[in-house]
């Protein structure tokens, strides 16, 4: 999968609420009320990561769970990744 233009990544994140440039990659950090609804939501993300066959990396610390996105066998961000994010902020709201 061919990687995306730092232009395509800069509209991309207009788009996408609170994710952010890290590297190769685009980070999130979700914030829950208590350990068991993070859970649930790393869950649902499992889900649509296997799906999507695009798994990212997950931490898990109580309440919050940071996201990180990248395409490794390409090298850096593609719409894999701007894909799943916008899936994962479909479920979040």
């Amino acid at each position: 999968m061919a990687k995306l233009t730092e232009e395509q990544i800069g509209e991309a994140l207009k788009e996408l609420t609170g994710w952010e440039r890290e590297g190769k990659a685009i980070v999130k950090t979700f914030t829950f009320e208590w350990f068991t609804p993070a859970m649930g939501f790393v869950t649902k993300v499992g889900l649509l990561a296997e799906r999507n066959d695009h798994h990212p990396d997950i931490d898990i610390r109580y309440k919050t769970v940071r996201l990180r996105l990248s395409t490794h066998d390409s090298g850096g961000l593609t719409d894999k990744d701007i894909n799943l994010a916008e899936e994962i902020e479909a479920y979040a709201l």
